[in-house]
């Protein structure tokens, strides 16, 4: 078959299953197929795909046909500018979790945690729980070069993506692992404490996306019955590593906005910040300063 005609194939195949955004999925499979750019399939519309080629691509068909993500078929994802592996072990990074990394770094380029102004390449202790693929604190560690930065997770599997993630971007050595549940075992305080936890509540799960119910970590997305369950162990052990005036900055849904702005009513300047649709997607908080 000719790659036009399997373009076109494959566009048929995912809409006929109602998967959405069939062309762009279909593109990108047959560019991981061929292993070329979008530029390849326009300029060579005559090119034959060979049968092992033929093959692979009816394969990631049928596999998106019933569900399965594309970054689980192609193995990969970007975030922050970075090409990230990503297996079904950690939960696919989205664009809007990048509005932490843009919180860390708006309050590290302002201000110390004692009040001075600072650079953000300053040495920073920053952690983040339940790293998953690695994504926000490999982020961190680029944005921050001076920054010490811990990530915890309680999956082995997905310590193992971070790892090879952290590698395959020259930060291994900027980054310690520990496989630990939130904040258990990890020693010190920290400047900053990050996380993008489980925060969809079990009552939520039909209205949550048949393809991420199915084949996302369930752990990485149900919290429990409400949703703030995990945040809710979360923020005492937060404000016992926070150093005097260490921030928190924990992604949140909208369902679960007020209940986890009510959680952190002992702390100051809680501001919840919206992504780009202007749905509540970041809250953060400040320790005390006066803090024991």
């Amino acid at each position: 078959m000719q790659l036009k005609a399997a373009r076109t194939t494959g566009i048929a195949t995912l809409k006929a299953a109602s998967v959405p955004s069939p062309r762009l999925n279909a593109e990108t499979l047959l560019m991981f197929t061929l292993n070329c750019d979008r530029a390849y399939l326009f300029a060579h519309p005559e090119r034959e795909l060979s049968a092992n080629e033929q093959s692979c691509y009816d394969s990631s068909l049928a596999q998106r046909a019933r569900g399965v993500p594309t970054q689980y078929i192609t193995g990969h994802q970007e975030f922050w500018g970075m090409d990230l592996i990503v297996t079904p072990a950690v939960l696919i990074p989205r664009p809007e979790t990048e509005h932490i990394i843009e919180a860390v770094l708006e309050l590290a380029a302002s201000k110390t945690n004692s009040g001075q102004e600072h650079s953000p390449r300053a040495g920073l202790r920053i952690a983040d729980i339940g790293t998953g693929s690695g994504c926000i604190a490999l982020a961190l560690a680029k944005e921050l070069p001076r920054a010490e930065i811990h990530a915890t997770d309680i999956s082995p599997d997905a310590l193992e993506v971070a790892r090879a993630n952290a590698h395959r971007h020259q930060l291994g050595d900027r980054i310690q692992f520990h496989e630990c549940d939130l904040l258990d075992g990890v020693s010190g305080t920290f400047d900053y404490i990050v996380s993008n936890p489980p925060y969809v509540g079990e009552s939520e799960e039909d209205t949550v996306q048949l393809e991420v119910r199915k084949f996302e970590p369930r752990n990485a997305v149900f919290a429990g019955p409400t949703g703030t369950e995990v945040i809710a162990r979360l923020i005492p052990q937060a404000h016992t590593a926070l150093k005097p005036g260490g921030w928190l900055i924990i992604e949140i849904s909208a369902t679960i906005a007020d209940a986890t702005k009510n959680l952190l009513r002992d702390w100051d300047e809680v501001a919840i910040i919206p992504d780009l649709q202007s749905i509540p997607r970041i809250i953060r908080a400040r320790k005390p300063v006066s803090s024991p």
